[in-house]
């Protein structure tokens, strides 16, 4: 497989598109994994997360997801509305124990297959916000549930826990084991091609 990704920053829009082709029958599956705390300093729990998701992919033990498309409704993984990011992820959730926080898949009410908006990040204490537009059907939300100070981020800070998030737009996770899921098989003569895009701003 041949891929190549490309960088484009226009003003606040950092545009990620991606290419790829194959000589033999293979999985692609390509995404962003860029760490994103818009205060600059101390954890994510009070930014306001928006996703437009009305479903999302439950994970096991492995956090490997099960197959099903579970929905947000009455659930901490509703983000439909905007919310703090720490207000429920230390609910009694079997979801939110597994990943200790948020590490799922949600599936984007758009489908995929078109530029859309998928998800709106806001820091309340700076006014900065980030709009993450996608033509992938899923993102995948993570809190910082794993980090621990080991690994030092921007300005050789030690990324703690929650100090920062990821939204990862994608193919859902372990699609090739999920018939029920979007394909991400890439045949001979065929062009993967997907676009998302970082849009910054402030209020």
């Amino acid at each position: 497989m041949s891929a190549v990704v490309r960088y484009t920053l226009v003003k606040g829009d950092l545009r990620i598109e991606y290419r790829a082709t194959t000589d033999k029958d293979t999985v692609v599956n390509l995404t962003n994994h860029s760490y994103f705390n818009l205060a600059g300093q101390g954890d994510i729990l009070n930014h306001q997360l928006t996703l437009h998701a009305s479903r999302f992919t439950p994970v096991d033990a492995g956090l490997i997801p099960t197959g099903e498309l579970k929905s947000v409704e009455s659930t901490p993984f509703d983000f439909r509305k905007a919310t703090a990011v720490g207000a429920r992820i230390s609910a009694g959730d079997e979801q939110l124990h597994l990943g200790r926080g948020y590490d799922h898949n949600w599936v984007l009410d758009s489908g995929g297959g078109k530029l859309a908006e998928a998800a709106e990040l806001y820091d309340p204490s700076s006014g900065r916000v980030l709009k993450v537009l996608t033509d992938q059907p899923g993102i995948q939300f993570y809190s910082g549930n794993f980090l621990d100070g080991s690994v030092k981020g921007k300005g050789g800070k030690p990324d703690e826990l929650h100090s920062a998030l990821c939204l990862e737009t994608q193919h859902f996770p372990d699609s090739p084991n999920h018939p029920d899921f979007p394909t991400v098989e890439l045949k001979p003569g065929e062009h993967y091609h997907t676009v998302t895009v970082y849009s910054l701003s402030a209020r």
